[in-house]
This record gives C-alpha cells, sequence and structure tokens, in this order.
C-alpha cells in the first residue's frame, strides 16, 4: 500500500530533561510521572528520584512546558523550566537547604533529649512541657513544614508519599502534646520532635549522598571554558564561550583550556583528552586535525577555528547523554515502582489496622510486649492501651520506607553512567546496563572497529630486474592523483621513505580495476590482475606472490611498467593493538565473538583468525547486516552489534545492544545504546565490567530495601519498636542504599 501524498506527516517530537523540585520519595516521582503520562501530547515519560529530574518526549504543537509545569505545579511539585546555561551550583542550594534544616531541627532536638533524659532521672524542671513544646515549634512548624505541606498536597492529589507517613507520624503526636496543657492526654512532643528531626537528618544525609553518586555529571558541567580569546581584526578579544560562532579563530595558549570544539589553523601541542576519552597519556595534535572543546592545551600556542557551538559540542553532547541515562529505567525497576506506587497506601491501611488491633486485642498485644520488654529497652507493657495504641501505629508509620525501594536503581544507575562517562563510556539508556550483562555474542564490524580503518603498505615484492625503490617509487608517482584508500597508503608510504615522485601526466582510473597514469617517460599500471590482462600483460610470473600475500589478508596490487611486470605491492588494514587482547577477554568471560564484513571469506578469515574470533560472516552488503543479526540472535539469544555507528546504523539497531565507534568530535551516537569515545576495543570489555557490577548493586539495593521493610514493619506491629528507633532506622534504610551505589566507584572496572 502506498502512501497517501496528503497524508499528515509525522508529529514532531522533542525530548528535554528538566529538574523537579518538591519530590519528597520514589512515590513522588511515580506521581509527577503519572501527570506527564496522562497529558495529551507526551509521548513517553520517566522520573529519576535520586537524580530530581524528569526526562520526556512531547509534542509542542499540542502541550507547551508551561503548560506541563503548570500542571505539575497543581500535583505538588515544580517543574524547572531553565533556559539559560547547566548550573552545577544547584545541587549545592538544595544540599546547604537540607543543611540548615538538619543543624536547626539537631540542636533544639538535642536541647528537648537533655531535658528529657534529666526529667527521667528525677531532675525537676519547671514548666518542663512547655519548655520542650516551645523547642519542638521550629522543628515541627518551622524547618518541617514542608513535610507536611508535602503530605498535604500528596493526600489532595491522590497520592500519598514519604511526607504523609512522616507528617502522620509527628504532627498527631506534637499535637497531643499541645492538647495535653488542657486535658488529660499522654504527651509525645519528645517523640515528634525526634521522628522530624531524624527525618531532616536523614534526608540531609541523602541529600549528600545523592550529591556524590551524581558528582561525574556535575564535574563534567563544569569542565567548560568560560571564556575565550578570539581574533578579531589581528587584535585579541577575550568573549565568553557563549558568544562564539562557527568560523571565529580563537587563540589558546600553554596551560589553558579549548574553549569549545575546532580545527587546529596554526601551531603543535599534545592536548590532555582524558576527559573526553578516558585515556590518560596527551595526544599530539598538528594543524588540519580536530580539537575538543575543555581539553587542556599543554604545550604549544595554538590557532583554533571554531567549528562548534553549544549544544553541538562534544562536552554537551557528553552530558546530554549521561543525563538522558540517569533519567532512564532498567526494566527491573517496572515491578519496584508499581510496588512503590501502592506501598504508601498499604502502610496508611496497616497503621490503622494495627491501632484498631490494640485496642480490639489489647491483652493479647500487652502479653507480645511483655515478652519483648525482656530485651528490648525501650518497650513499656505497662502503658494505657490507648497509649500503646498510639505509639504502635506511629512506629509502623515512621519505619516504613518507601525511598530505599526508589532510590535503588536510579542511585546505582548515576554512579554507573557516571563512571563509564570518565572511561569514555557513554551509555545511552538503563535499559541497555541491564541487557550488555546479559549478551552471549557481540558481532564486530571490520573496517574501523577490530581493524585500525587506515590501510597501511605491509609488502613490497619486486620482480626480477626491477629494485624495491623503484617498483614504490613508481606506483607512488601514479598514484599520486587518487583518492582511493589505498592509493593513499603507497604515497605515504613513498613520502616516508623520502622517495622522490615523478610528475604525474594522463592519469585515468577504471573502476574496480586500477590507474594507468605517465610518470617521467614511462607509463606506469597500478591494480588488479584484469587491469593487466586488459592491457596485454600476463600476471602469472606473480602469481604465486599473489596468492600467498592474499592468504595473510592483504590486498594484493600488481604494477607494471612499460609493459613489463614491475612485482607486487600489499596493503593492509592492521588490527588495532586492542582487538585482540579485547577479543581474547570477551570470550573469557563466556561472550562468543563474530565479525561480519563485505571482505571476501579469504581476508576475512584471515582478520577473523588474527583477532581470534571464532564466527566470521563475510561477503555482506550493508543491508545484509541487519538479517545476519537476526540469524545470531536466533542462535546465540542476546546479541551486540559493535560498529561505526552510521554505516552500521541498521545493525546496531537490530541488536539487543548497539555500540557505537566514536573517536574524539566524531562521536556517532544516534543509533548506539552505547558510544566507546575512543577506538580501543577494551573500553567494550570495561563497559561489560561495568553493567555486571552496576546491576549487581541494584539487585543488592533491592535485597536490602526489601529485607529492611518486610522485616522492619511486622516488628513495628508488635509493638517491639519505639518510634524514635524506628525514625532512625528509616533513614538509615535509604543511606544504606545509596552508601551501597556509592560503592561502585571503589570496584575495578576498568579491563587492563
Amino acid at each position: 500500500m502506498h502512501r497517501n501524498e496528503t497524508e499528515t506527516a509525522p508529529p514532531l517530537v522533542e525530548t528535554i530533561t528538566l529538574p523537579v523540585k518538591g519530590m519528597s520519595c520514589a512515590s513522588c516521582a511515580a506521581g509527577v510521572e503519572g501527570t506527564l503520562r496522562k497529558r495529551p501530547g507526551v509521548r513517553q515519560a520517566t522520573v529519576n528520584f535520586a537524580a530530581e529530574k524528569a526526562s520526556f518526549s512531547f509534542d509542542p504543537r499540542e502541550v507547551s512546558l508551561e503548560d506541563l509545569a503548570r500542571e505539575i505545579h497543581q500535583a505538588g511539585f515544580e517543574l524547572v523550566i531553565d533556559d539559560g546555561e547547566r548550573s552545577p551550583d544547584q545541587p549545592d542550594q538544595a544540599l546547604n537547604q537540607a543543611r540548615r534544616r538538619m543543624q536547626i531541627s539537631s540542636v533544639l532536638a538535642g536541647a528537648v533529649m537533655i531535658l528529657m533524659i534529666l526529667a527521667m532521672a528525677g531532675v525537676n524542671i519547671p514548666a518542663y512541657q512547655l519548655i520542650i513544646t516551645l523547642l519542638g515549634v521550629p522543628v515541627i512548624f518551622g524547618v518541617g513544614l514542608h513535610v507536611h505541606r508535602g503530605a498535604f498536597r500528596a493526600l489532595f492529589s491522590g497520592r500519598p508519599n514519604m511526607d504523609v507517613l512522616v507528617s502522620l507520624g509527628s504532627l498527631p503526636a506534637f499535637l497531643a502534646g499541645v492538647a495535653a496543657f488542657f486535658f488529660p492526654l499522654q504527651a509525645f512532643t519528645e517523640m515528634a520532635v525526634t521522628i522530624m528531626t531524624f527525618h531532616l537528618i536523614g534526608k540531609y544525609l541523602e541529600a549528600r549522598a545523592k550529591g556524590r553518586a551524581s558528582e561525574a555529571l556535575r564535574k563534567l558541567i563544569q569542565l567548560g571554558a568560560k571564556t575565550a580569546r578570539v581574533l578579531v581584526d589581528g587584535q585579541e578579544k577575550e568573549v565568553d564561550v557563549s558568544s562564539l560562532g562557527e568560523g571565529d579563530v580563537m587563540v589558546v595558549r600553554p596551560g589553558e583550556k579549548i574553549p569549545t570544539d575546532g580545527e587546529i589553523l596554526t601551531g603543535t601541542s599534545h592536548i590532555d583528552e582524558s576527559m573526553a576519552t578516558g585515556e590518560p597519556l596527551p595526544v599530539r595534535r598538528e594543524p588540519g586535525q580536530p580539537v575538543i572543546g575543555a581539553t587542556l592545551n599543554q604545550e604549544g600556542a595554538l590557532t583554533v577555528r571554531v567549528t562548534k557551538t553549544g549544544k553541538d559540542t562534544f562536552l554537551a553532547q557528553v552530558i546530554s547523554l549521561v543525563e538522558e541515562c540517569q533519567g532512564s529505567k532498567v526494566p527491573i525497576q517496572d515491578f519496584a515502582d508499581r510496588v512503590t506506587g501502592y506501598f504508601v497506601p498499604v502502610i496508611l491501611a496497616l497503621t490503622a489496622g494495627t491501632f484498631a488491633s490494640y485496642l480490639l486485642f489489647p491483652d493479647l498485644h500487652r502479653a507480645i510486649i511483655t515478652w519483648g520488654a525482656g530485651f528490648l529497652p525501650w518497650v513499656n507493657p505497662d502503658l494505657p492501651p490507648l497509649t500503646l495504641a498510639f505509639i504502635t501505629a506511629t512506629a509502623v508509620l515512621v519505619i516504613a520506607c518507601p525511598c530505599a525501594l526508589g532510590l535503588g536503581t536510579p542511585t546505582a544507575l548515576m554512579v554507573g553512567s557516571g563512571i563509564g562517562a570518565e572511561q569514555g563510556i557513554l551509555i545511552r539508556n538503563g535499559e541497555a546496563v541491564q541487557t550488555l550483562k546479559d549478551v552471549a555474542l557481540v558481532a564486530f564490524d571490520k573496517t574501523g572497529t577490530i581493524t585500525a580503518g587506515k590501510p597501511q603498505l605491509t609488502d613490497i615484492v619486486p620482480a626480477p630486474g626491477f629494485t624495491e625503490q623503484e617498483l614504490l617509487e613508481g606506483a607512488a608517482s601514479a598514484e599520486q592523483l587518487s583518492e582511493h584508500p589505498l592509493a593513499r597508503a603507497i604515497v605515504e608510504a613513498a613520502r616516508e621513505r623520502d622517495l622522490p615522485l615523478q610528475e604525474c601526466r594522463d592519469f585515468s582510473s577504471t573502476t574496480g580495476a586500477g590507474i594507468t597514469a605517465r610518470a617521467g617517460d614511462q607509463v606506469i599500471r597500478v591494480g588488479s590482475r584484469n587491469l593487466m590482462i586488459q592491457a596485454g600483460i600476463d600476471p602469472s610470473p606473480l602469481e604465486e606472490a599473489l596468492e600467498g600475500l592474499e592468504s595473510r589478508a592483504r590486498t594484493a596490487i600488481l604494477v607494471a611498467v612499460d609493459d613489463r611486470l614491475a612485482g607486487v605491492l600489499a596493503v593492509a588494514d592492521p588490527l588495532k593493538e586492542s582487538s585482540l587482547e579485547a577479543i581474547r577477554a570477551l570470550e573469557e568471560r563466556g561472550i562468543a565473538t563474530a565479525m561480519i564484513t563485505g571482505d571476501n571469506y579469504g581476508t576475512a578469515r584471515a582478520i577473523a583468525e588474527a583477532a581470534g574470533i571464532t564466527r566470521v560472516v563475510a561477503q555482506v552488503l550493508p543491508d545484509g547486516k541487519v538479517d545476519e543479526i537476526r540469524r545470531l540472535q536466533e542462535s546465540y539469544g542476546v546479541v551486540a552489534m559493535v560498529g561505526d555507528g552510521i554505516n552500521d546504523a541498521p545493525a546496531l539497531k537490530q541488536a539487543n545492544v548497539g555500540i557505537a565507534i566514536g573517536t574524539g568530535t566524531d562521536i556517532a551516537i544516534e543509533a548506539a545504546d552505547i558510544t566507546l569515545v575512543r577506538g580501543d576495543l577494551m573500553a567494550l570489555v570495561t563497559a561489560v565490567n561495568l553493567s555486571r557490577a552496576t546491576f549487581r548493586k541494584i539487585k543488592e539495593n533491592f535485597f536490602w530495601a526489601w529485607f529492611y521493610n518486610i522485616l522492619a514493619v511486622p516488628v513495628a506491629m508488635l509493638g517491639l519498636l519505639h518510634p524514635m528507633v524506628g525514625a532512625a532506622a528509616m533513614s538509615m534504610s535509604s543511606l544504606n542504599v545509596v552508601y551501597n551505589s556509592l560503592r561502585l566507584k571503589r570496584l575495578k572496572i576498568r579491563a587492563s
């Protein structure tokens, strides 16, 4: 069926990642995500509670960012639409606010605890209840006010969250203490202040830990230069980097950062590109070569022509990719998200049930608490039934921790993606992290992936009557005008040997066969057997040499001078130094390898054997690579494809994990799930290690989160856990998950 010419064009979809303020737990993130997804015009949305960011795709013709921000605000949160540059200081502002809240509440709660201990020791403190109430007001209604506001908004929107649990655990207890001034009620002021304080301490420690989890991204943002010196009418002028335009000429002195991506016009230097490629050694850069913005010019003054600015620069692409990964989800998280959505309502129901149970079956519960009093100092079975019911229900509220469930995946993903970026491994989404660990086979493109992608002259075999110098000099003279990669390899080899090249005239090329040209007073032919046969020259005297070279994966080229065979030149695309080591490392990890190439089988087989690859698929046209990936998937299951990200784009998409080889500014990320910025294939082994380590941390985090809640909530329901202890344990549960993710940084990820 042909497409109707009047059919509406596909919608223009934009993908954006923006900060979200006001989220206190994973339930909040689910609420923001649900608000975004139900809005017409939004194609997909994910919200990362740990990173406090929302990533979503939308059609601006159907819905505007302002509309989305308005709806999220109505749900009780704030979508930060920032048209300016990313600010690395925003996390510090949130951390400072959390620190101030913690400090104020800790000082006041500390005073309350001291007074409580003195009172318990028999010291008579005049107006004790009034003093601790006055000390508690700034904690409950000052630094803790945002918790109650968040709880109210969450209940109003029908999505109860962590704020609801903390607010219900602290506010009724405090109000009961106030009411005790007027009615004969048990006061729980100390408990209320302590619960809120532990919550604020936990939130500060959590914010600090989350900041450490995302520090790799912050470092990337801070890497960019702020100003640049440009040449204007021959004079240097300092300008803001944001005002640079393509074609501007920058002056970069030794020890300075290169302000933005460009091409060297004059000067030679060694440049530290470790921030971009993970390569620890500086690389030599000369006129005509590209340089990456934010890399460090170590020596030599350079003039650099600007080629990319703003969002098109390498650094901006890397930051965008890391943000995209940190805003994505791992498939294993789906189940946790579904559970988290029901978590708080279930806890509220259990709290109500616990309170009612203590009133309906006081003797049973008192017996359990009496048993616990034998080894738990905070358990008191002599309290009135209503008091026991209130304390136990409060303990159930504050011990439950949906935050631990919500933090398990995103914090591990944040740390893992940050480590990857530092190593020159750019991960596009969380799904790739989970899938890469299960890869059974890696399929490689040949040219530029396993091999260097730059042919080099490897053999010179002169015929009788000719020397190596005469053979190479004649061939290089004739090939000077050719743009073919093999021709450039021959000419470059001659120049490296300082051979004098003759002027080339009467140049003609025969597609697929070779070239004929006049160099000096000689007619020189360089090409295949067919070219020689067409010229009436018998190639058979050199047939043995040709076959020997071809059997070793060389491209053999015949050369004739004035209708006489002069010899054979062999050109090959050499293996990268890292290919053999990387493929061996993959095989040791139980991952099979294959090579898919358009070369003839003999050449492909020789290269595969040299690299240690077990399976070869040769003579495949670019369009056929997708079918070959499908066949490999049928045989092996989960398959990764490694290619250049442009020519191999369809195959990269078909593979379960598409891995692009990028080099510096020539980074191709659109078709790939993972991009290896350097051409070094050992980075692929590092990526596999990183995937396995990150996913292992995710599973550990889920285990501890589930273990904590499954163990702690029943203990609290039995009345064996004081709310103060529960509040502290709740905070520690979240911190345990975050710090477990941070332990990824200590693991040996990089393959060496």
